[in-house]
């Protein structure tokens, strides 16, 4: 079985809950569509974890790529004049959510810091996958329709800070599935759950904001949500 989850943003506990309540099994994929840190406490205890399962596969969010830049930046000799633009910059990013993130990366031991760098540094931007007879394309957000048709000439960065147009069906042949805006924000009876129109499953439920945790399976679109 195939599934996808997104946006679990240092929640620990409700990520723990999603692979119990699922049941993931070594023959099972768990796609995580981005922004595992920040915001909340445990995020790097979420890093950690899915280091270690070989079925979970890991796409860049915008506060992943935020995170491992400025935590990659303080293993790295600078000048003056780059410290300070160092500095400025990261206090965007704390101020932004990444407090817990950086906090919990300075208790680590240097062998695991090493460890969580080079896995955010893996994080691919989409994947395409079957499952059910159906194609789905994955990332954490994915741009407007136009830009998404003209694919070669895409920027990686498109893929965790587009901003898609749920109200236009891509492809006819597959499904977009996406995190990044609350589903709330999208349509507000969607909020705190799995939000499916024309072909995109957007599953950011905003579980960092006091809503569950979603998950879809790809092969029967069966829904799953842990608070």
């Amino acid at each position: 079985m195939i599934y996808a989850v997104s946006d679990i943003h240092g929640c620990y506990g409700k990520y723990l809950r999603l692979i119990e309540s699922i049941d993931l099994r070594p023959e099972d994929t768990l796609y995580v569509l981005g922004d595992v840190v920040d915001r909340g406490e445990q995020g790097i205890d979420i890093l950690l974890d899915m280091q270690k399962r070989k079925n979970v596969v890991p796409l860049r969010g915008n506060h992943d790529f935020i995170a491992l830049r400025y935590l990659r930046a303080m293993e790295l000799p600078y000048d003056g004049e780059e410290v300070w633009e160092l500095a400025d910059n990261c206090r965007m990013w704390l101020a932004d959510g990444g407090a817990p993130t950086l906090e919990a990366y300075i208790r680590l031991s240097d062998r695991e810091k090493r460890g969580v760098l080079s896995y955010l540094r893996s994080f691919s931007v989409y994947e395409e996958v079957e499952a059910g007879g159906n194609r789905f394309f994955l990332s954490h957000t994915v741009p407007d329709k136009k830009r998404m048709q003209s694919f070669d000439t895409l920027l990686w960065q498109e893929f965790i800070v587009g901003e898609p147009e749920y109200d236009e069906e891509y492809f006819p042949d597959r499904y977009i599935v996406t995190g990044h805006t609350p589903t709330g924000l999208i349509d507000p009876a969607s909020s705190g759950r799995i939000f499916r129109h024309k072909r995109h499953i957007a599953i950011d439920c905003g579980a960092v904001f006091g809503k569950p945790l979603g998950c879809i399976r790809l092969d029967d679109f069966k829904e799953f949500y842990v608070d």
